[in-house]
This record gives structure tokens, sequence and C-alpha cells, in this order.
């Protein structure tokens, strides 16, 4: 493998230094680097960050090829900036066996743009009501460390603390989709001053936070790991926030989608902008984005959900929920945390490589930037602006709430490895 030097690169926002890769790792980080015959890469004051690692990707393969592949999913996260990403549950056969969690394992690693990590179903079929293989899953070539339901909310008490005491036993984590299926019945946005006008089922804030709620009293029970998919509310941040204080062992994510956009967009009634969990209030929004801020919640997660263009091409109440959001991601953050001054760069890399390296296990990513580290970065044009145009999307499917929207910061260069995935914005 040929040497790569990154000159004059921002290190996590830092003081300009360069950095010099060889073997797939950083061999040296510092001032007026030199190595001879290798690929000088100009950063130009560019950011360098370590490659990001998304906790909540829907890969769709297999059964749904015709939204996603893994090979268009990881040529996605490349462009992004991801060096992993951890693929959902929800595929058709649903990856609640060995034999299925080793197959997206084996195609993540054929394609080559970045390293697939399969989450297991916690229950099969996600039906709620019987434990998936999840010893077997672990055990597997995939070593899954991370299970999830997503889709669906596991929510049966007994099943979610079962499966609580059983991922206890090697480590792992259930990553929760709180969403109180009772409550929710007919929703189709969020219940609020919006809902009431459009005269749409409403999906009220009580049926994330309940679950929650539930949740974090069953791991303290247990003694286990819970971690909470796309935290959407300001009443969520507050019990995770209370969860963390008396020391209960749960971590939570957010979407960037909740971090920028408000139900205030449903009103033009574009299928765009249904999601699940639902877009919520302004004062949601703020509060989730000081949460990210002060660290109650953990990390920014995709929750990359493609689909064809005839789901969302249709009348709001047939179309199916779910943003495409791999190749935006870390825009919005940008924009919402960055510009701000809510998060410097530094905190970005905690909140979108560091942290969802550790939640998820993810060996050899979420690594600083320095000597002996394993070559997973990315480098990041901060100062660049301009509108999202998803017909350039490496995606297969451009349902974006974003589409010629003004955003800032764009992915120059990925390497995985040490191996170029992205070059000046091109996929190689």
């Amino acid at each position: 493998m040929s040497k790569t030097l990154i000159r004059g690169a921002k290190v996590l926002g830092g003081e300009p230094q360069d950095v010099l890769i060889d073997g797939g790792v950083v061999e040296a980080v510092g001032q007026d680097l030199s190595a001879e015959g290798a690929e000088v890469v100009e950063a130009g004051g560019k950011v360098l960050l370590p490659g990001l690692v998304d906790l909540h990707t829907h890969l769709r393969e297999p059964g749904r090829e015709d939204s996603e592949t893994v090979l268009t999913g990881t040529r996605a996260a490349a462009s992004g900036g991801y060096t992993n990403v951890f693929a959902m549950a929800n595929t058709f056969p649903v990856a609640d066996t060995a034999g299925v969690v080793e197959q997206v394992w084996r195609l993540g690693q054929e394609s080559g743009y970045c390293d697939v990590q399969p989450i297991g179903a916690v229950t099969v079929g996600l039906e709620g009501a019987k434990l998936a293989e999840l010893g077997a899953m672990h055990e597997s070539a995939a070593g899954v460390t991370v299970f999830s339901d997503d889709g669906k909310c596991v929510h049966d008490a007994v099943i979610m603390r079962r499966a609580l005491e059983y991922v206890k036993a090697f480590g792992g984590v259930v990553a929760q989709h709180a969403q109180e299926p009772r409550l929710t019945e007919g929703a189709q946005m969020n219940e609020g001053v919006v809902s009431a006008e459009l005269g749409l089922g409403g999906w009220p804030a009580v049926a994330e936070e309940s679950v929650i709620a539930r949740d974090v009293l069953l791991a303290e029970h247990v003694g286990s790991r819970v971690h909470i998919c796309h935290l959407s509310t300001a009443g969520s941040v507050e019990i995770v926030r209370w969860a963390k204080s008396r020391g209960i062992d749960v971590t939570a994510e957010v979407t960037p989608h909740h971090l920028l956009l408000t139900d205030e967009l449903v009103r033009s009634y574009n299928p765009v902008y249904k999601v699940n969990p639902p877009l919520r209030t302004e004062r949601d929004v703020m509060a989730l984005r000081e949460a990210l801020a002060d660290g109650t919640i953990d990390i920014v997660a995709t929750d990359h959900a493609p689909h064809p263009h005839e789901d969302k091409d249709c009348e709001w109440a047939a179309a199916a929920m779910g943003m495409v959001g791999l190749e935006t991601a870390l825009s919005v953050v940008q924009e919402t945390m960055v510009d701000t001054g809510l998060l410097d760069w530094a905190g970005v890399a905690d909140r979108m490589s560091f942290k969802p390296a550790k939640i998820g296990q993810a060996t050899g990513h979420g690594r600083p930037v320095s000597a002996g580290e394993p070559a997973n970065l990315t480098l990041v044009d901060t100062e660049y602006r301009g509108p999202v145009d998803p017909a350039g999307f490496a995606s297969r499917s451009r349902n974006t709430p974003y589409e010629g929207r003004e955003l800032p910061g764009r992915v120059t260069h990925t390497w995985l490895r040490g191996k170029a995935t992205l070059v000046d914005g091109k996929l190689t």
C-alpha cells in the first residue's frame, strides 16, 4: 500500500498539521513531515476527523434491494465520511439468525467502502413474541454486539427484560425503538398544534417517553446496557438525564433531522418529511441540541432509511416513513451544532466517531488521529456551502428532506485503513 501525506490539516479542528499514512496506519502526525514517494493531499486547512461511525443505518439488503444494497449504502457512507456502519435488522428475511447476519457482514467486506457491522434482531421476525438467536448471532463470524427490533418497539416488558439479561452475559447492548404501539395507532405526525390543524393522527411524545422510562428502570434492575434509538422529545431528554444521574447504564442517540427540522414542515404535506419518530416541535429541537452538547445524548446516528421513489411520491397517509441521511449528516451537524457554537470539531469527533464506536464495540474505529492508530479518516471542507442535490447521491434512494437546501461543509476525502474510498468528493 502506498504512502499518503495529508499536508496542513486541522486535526479535530486544531492547528494545521501533517499526517502521514503508511501501511493502513497513521505513521506520524506533526509539522513539516515528508515521505519519499508518498501521495500528497493538500488539505489547505480542512478539518481532519477520525472516520465516522453510524450506529443506525438501514442497508435494506437482503430483500429490499430496490431501496438500497450493502454496496450502494456503503458507497453513500464513504461519501459522507463514514468508515463503519451498523446495519439494522429489519431486512427480508429479518436478521434474526447467524446465517443472515453473516450474509450482511460478508457483503460489507466485499464492498470495500466501509466496514459493516450487522445489528441482530431482538425477537424472531421482529414480532416481539420470542427472543431471537442472540447468542448464536454474537458467536457468528459477524460477532454481533448490538440488538434491535428497530422499526418496531420491543413493547413486552418481560421480553425486554429477558433480552437485557441475555446480552449482559457477553457485554452486548439492546437498542430500543421507543414507541408504545397502542399510543401510536394511526399516528401520522407529532401530536400537537400542527396535527390538530391539519387533521392528521397525532403521535404523542409520551408514546416515546413511557417506553424509555420503563426500559431504563429495567436496565437498572437487570444491571445491563440499554441504548435509546433516535430520541426525539424534550421529555425523553429529561428521562435519560435522570437515569444517568442514577448511574443507570443507558446511552442515547439523536438523528441529524431531529436536530434541524420541525413538524411545521408537515404543513406542506410533502411525504419526504414523514419519518419515525416524527419531526417534533422547535422546543424539542432546541432541547435535543442542548442535550447533545452536554452529553446527555451520547451520539449522532443517521437512521439512514432509503425508500424507492414510488414509496414517497404518493399521498401522505400512504407514504413510507424515513429519510436518507448518510451523505448529509455531517453537514447538518455542522449547521446545528458547530456553527451555533454548541460543539467544536473535537466534540463532533466524540459524538460521531469515538462514542458510537465504543457503544457498538467497533474494533479499529473511533480511534485518535495519532501515530500507530488505524488510518480510518475523513477530511472535511468546512468552508464550503452549497445546495443539496440528491441527483448526485451514491445512495440508491433520493428521499432527502434537504433537496435544494443550502448546507455547510463537504467531505472531500475518506480513508478506510489507509485506502482512499473518496478523493476530491468522488468515490474511488
